[in-house]
């Protein structure tokens, strides 16, 4: 048997007995924070039910935080059950299992009900199981990973998926489908999936939905929705995802309506060092009742300046392009955000800006104040040391395959602000882009955070092969790079690759990281060898009963956590037998004391023997405690041992147990 308890043995005559106190070991119940340290047991696993569909993961305020929203054809108060994936047994959740509580309302624009709940309280470095649902009644299990809540991480970024826009939506959820296969196998440790918006071509075509949803990449990573222009026309994108941090008020719909047919909204979320700020860019139209670009630009001026401190770069995500290479390069509401949004970005120290909407790629130069930065910057060139208001922009081509548009060409409209003219270097290309390439195939944007760059990559995810739909549709004339002149590359090569690193004003920035300190251990052993203490022969005393005095084996506890949280040590014993003969234990009793100080220990009170009155050490006494805040390090408790027997009792040679337990918080 382990060393974490003592066992004692008695050994006595009738009218004088020999008394030998055994130290043989015995397994220790150990509580922590309240709660017992032994699983749960599980609870049955349940067949899953149909109720429950178009299940998303999405982000959180924080990394400690997931959203999850789903649709349900009852109208039943709907929960999450999530446990760490270690503690299934069997595909069943344990007894203990966290339970979040959804909230939601009828669909307007389907039957059945729409749902969400946010999951708090994550662990870094974490595999989650959950299910939706209620009792009897829930959906498949799916998990999620969290992972370390500091330092660098990747994540990646989807440009109009658009299902249903190649007039075969199952051809383009297949695509998109692939392309999260290939994204994430090749980078299982991103952390986030962000959009670009256009999930799908028609805002309330459910059929669109089911398509783009189809993926269980959507249920183990989580997703960051944009709203697209196809999106906004109705309420399912609102319906299938719940984002954090959301003003819902009127300047941040198109209409201005927040209780009409449309969604909207901007967020913003902290994920490790980036603040994100997603933003609707389809409020644009003030004659409509929306905000307008000032609405947006007072929201972004707001949440940098009340959260910006609390990150180390700030990423915007919007749907409209205004730095981008194809047919919606020169669009009216394009160029209008061209001249609204640009200064204000480079005033408030943004970084990174990721967009959607052309269905093509492009990077921008450095842009600040809406013209370019630094004439010298080089086409294509790939590492870019932003000076103060350095923004780069990037436009993301199609994710699904389902739609792509070509490139056009500059004008004579100006080299800044809101024009379209040549670039001097490459006239061919717009001024304001580095970078421009469609060559009608998937990609996706990968975004490397770390400690002073932002590493940017644009990755091809499919090849001119299906699932392709535009390609296999006949929608594009031509695949591949060279408008088609050069054989299409593989999957997982790169289109264009950047290292951004950023600009620290004019002083020198220093940092440091400060690993996670060793979380210390907090646990008990006996001291030294746990054998036999032996009492000697009990005595009999006036007063009609034998006594035995001695000592228990010293017991260390060691607490080094950081957390310095209280800690105790109590035991209790059990009854003592000797064949069919018993005794109570309640006639043991002891004096605790600190035999060595350290980790804050103190001795718990004096327990007479129950010969005397009360339950003695049958009911659980303390031997030790310590307070919060105590100092870590090892001491050493001891307690003398007083046994008082009734003379009525048998002859014989009993033992009993004595159950030593530890709790801290």
């Amino acid at each position: 048997m382990p060393e974490t308890a003592a066992t004692h043995m008695l050994r006595r005559g009738r009218r004088r007995a020999t008394v030998v106190l055994s130290a043989v070991a015995l397994g220790a119940s150990c509580v922590l924070g309240g709660i017992a340290a032994a699983p749960a047991p599980a609870l049955a696993a349940d067949t899953p039910s149909a109720n429950q569909t178009g299940i998303v993961l999405g982000v959180g305020a924080t990394e400690s935080q997931r959203i999850l929203s789903w649709y349900t054809a009852v109208d039943t108060a709907q929960e999450v059950q999530l446990a760490p994936t270690a503690a299934l047994v069997d595909g069943a959740f344990p007894a203990d299992a966290l339970s979040f509580a959804a909230l939601g309302a009828a669909n307007t624009t389907t039957t059945g009900y729409n749902r969400h709940a946010t999951l708090d309280g994550l662990q870094e470095n974490t595999q989650y199981s959950y299910r939706v649902g209620s009792d009897g009644d829930w959906s498949a299990t799916y998990s999620f990973k969290t992972q370390s809540f500091d330092g660098p991480f990747d994540f990646l970024f989807y440009g109009d998926p658009q299902i249903g826009s190649s007039g075969d939506a199952v051809a383009d959820g297949a695509g998109w489908a692939d392309t999260l296969n290939v994204s994430l196998a090749a980078n299982p440790n991103a952390e986030l999936l962000v959009s670009g918006g256009d999930q799908v071509e028609t805002a309330n075509t459910e059929a669109h939905w089911n398509n783009f949803l189809i993926s269980d990449k959507l249920r183990q990573y989580p997703w960051a929705a944009t709203i697209g222009n196809h999106d906004v026309g109705g309420k399912a994108y609102e319906q299938h995802f719940y984002t954090p941090n959301t003003d819902r008020t009127a300047p941040y719909y198109s209409n201005g309506n927040p209780a009409g047919a449309s969604s909207g909204g901007d967020y913003w979320y902290i994920y490790k060092d980036v603040l994100f700020i997603d933003l609707n860019s389809n409020s644009y139209a003030t004659s409509q009742g929306g905000g307008g670009d000032a609405a947006h630009v007072s929201y972004v001026t707001d949440v940098v300046n009340q959260h910006g401190a609390e990150a180390k770069y700030t990423v915007l995500v919007y749907h409209h392009a205004i730095y981008s290479p194809a047919d919606h390069a020169k669009d009216g509401d394009n160029k209008v955000r061209r001249v609204d949004f640009p200064t204000t970005f480079s005033k408030l120290g943004v970084d990174l800006v990721l967009q959607g909407h052309d269905h093509s790629y492009s990077r921008s130069y450095e842009i600040k104040n809406g013209a370019k930065a630094n004439p010298d910057e080089q086409p294509g060139q790939e590492e870019v040391n932003v000076g103060p208001g350095g923004v780069i922009y990037v436009t993301a081509n199609s994710a699904s395959g389902s739609k792509y548009y070509d490139i056009t060409a500059p004008d004579n409209s100006g080299t800044s602000g809101a024009g379209n003219g040549a670039d001097p270097l490459k006239p061919q290309d717009y001024w304001y882009n580095s970078v421009q390439n469609q060559e009608h195939v998937r990609t996706y944007v990968k975004v490397s955070v770390q400690a002073d760059q932002l590493v940017v990559q644009n990755i091809r995810s499919g090849t001119c092969a299906a699932p392709n739909a535009a390609v296999e549709r006949g929608k594009v004339a031509w695949c591949g790079p060279d408008s088609g002149a050069s054989a299409a590359q593989p999957v997982g090569s790169i289109v264009d690759k950047v290292t951004i690193r950023p600009n620290h004003g004019d002083g020198q920035d220093i940092q440091v990281t400060v690993p996670q300190a060793a979380p210390g251990e907090f646990g008990w052993t006996i001291d030294g060898r746990n054998g036999l203490v032996d009492l000697g022969t009990a005595v009999e005393k006036p007063g009609d009963y034998f006594e035995a005095q001695g000592q228990i084996n010293p017991i260390a506890v060691t607490d080094t956590r950081n957390s310095r949280a209280p800690w105790s040590i109590s035991a209790s014993v059990g009854d003592f037998r000797d064949g069919a003969n018993t005794f109570s234990g309640k006639f043991l009793g002891w004096t605790p004391k600190v035999t060595t100080p350290g980790a804050g220990a103190a001795a718990g009170a004096p327990v007479k023997s129950g010969f005397d009155g009360g339950d003695g050490l049958s009911v659980s006494r303390t031997l030790g405690t310590a307070g919060q805040g105590h100092e870590r390090g090892t001491a050493k408790l001891g307690a003398g041992l007083d046994l008082k027997i009734p003379t009525e009792v048998s002859k014989g040679s009993y033992r009993g147990t004595l159950t030593i337990t530890a709790l801290s918080e």
